[in-house]
């Protein structure tokens, strides 16, 4: 196990590398660093002298990947990339293009995130099984049927429906919670239930139809025609056998969720004016301030590969045929 994990670890380096180069490339194919001035100082009357002033005070002065003019390892190390890429290693995130510190600002808009996906992690995960359950239990029949005509309908429909839908009806007609904001404390429930209730909602058709593939998958083994010829009443089969042995795709599907714990969910956040990481991403997009992007790709990136871990690791409790050899 601990030769597996430290394997895996290693594997990530180069993972996590070749973001950086992917995330760095794509920024500057479509943004110059004299852009990005632009973009900060505004476009109109914007002089050359405050340009080269603004990117000497950020470090974008410099090539981008190689250094021509120095001199042995300095070649590399005095670039755009290195400087602004190898600190994220040791999770120095540095300032935002604006001045602001980026470490602080993933600190205090982490929670709102969290506050969001959390809940709709675990209720979603509740309502998707439990759904997916009852279409096995009765499958071949009417239930089954329409659930899956219902699963289709619901993956057919844009997130941004539901957002717009919930916020008409939920908050502007009936006006049962604010359509918009966030306060911190209890007063916090307010404001996230409804993005909460349509995270779950949107969510279920996806979800509820992968794990019902994966239940029937498991009902028509070996196993389970033994236990149904030992008398096992068949809900005791479903719960007991079917849904243990079903769980490796509902890991698989969880794991997808972890970097969202803290990253947030991009649309959710930005209809809703959740001051979560999320908004953070698209507002630092639309500022061309790489700075934030760059560390949110890499922060995501590397929760993705922890879950990846966790999830192997998860493997060998629900599945005791795993094994990491």
């Amino acid at each position: 196990m601990i030769a597996y994990l430290v394997r895996r670890i290693l594997y990530a380096i180069p993972i996590l590398i070749g973001v950086n180069l992917i995330t760095f490339a794509l920024f500057f194919v479509v943004n110059t660093p004299d852009d990005m001035a632009r973009m900060q100082l505004g476009v109109k009357r914007v002089t050359p002298e405050a340009i080269e002033v603004w990117k000497a005070e950020r470090g974008y002065d410099k090539p981008l990947l190689f250094n021509a003019g120095a001199r042995g390892i300095a070649r590399l190390t005095e670039t755009v990339f290195y400087q602004k890429s190898v600190k994220l290693f040791v999770f120095d995130f540095g300032q935002s293009d604006d001045g602001r510190n980026i470490s602080q600002e993933i600190k205090t808009r982490m929670w709102p995130s969290m506050a969001i996906a959390l809940p709709v992690l675990l209720a979603g995960l509740a309502v998707n099984i439990t759904f997916a359950l009852l279409m096995t239990f009765f499958r071949a029949t009417a239930i089954d049927f329409w659930g899956v005509v219902l699963c289709v309908a619901m993956m057919s429909i844009s997130t941004l429906f539901y957002i717009i839908a919930g916020q008409f009806f939920v908050s502007k007609l009936w006006r049962l919670v604010p359509i918009s904001g966030y306060e911190g404390g209890i007063e916090a429930v307010r404001f996230v239930i409804l993005p909460v209730i349509i995270g779950v909602i949107s969510g279920i058709g996806s979800g509820a139809r992968l794990y019902r593939t994966g239940f029937l998958e498991e009902i028509g083994k070996d196993y389970v025609r033994t236990a149904r010829a030992k008398g096992l009443a068949e809900t005791t089969v479903l719960f007991r056998h079917v849904l243990k042995n079903g769980m490796i795709p509902i890991l698989t599907g969880a794991v997808a969720q972890i970097p969202l714990l803290f990253l947030g969910s991009l649309l959710t956040e930005s209809f809703f004016g959740i001051p979560g990481l999320g908004s953070y991403t698209i507002d630092a997009i639309g500022s061309q301030d790489f700075a934030v992007v760059r560390s949110m790709v890499f922060l995501g990136s590397v929760l993705y590969v922890i879950g990846l871990i966790l999830t192997d690791i998860s493997y060998t409790l629900v599945d005791p045929r795993v094994r990491f050899e």
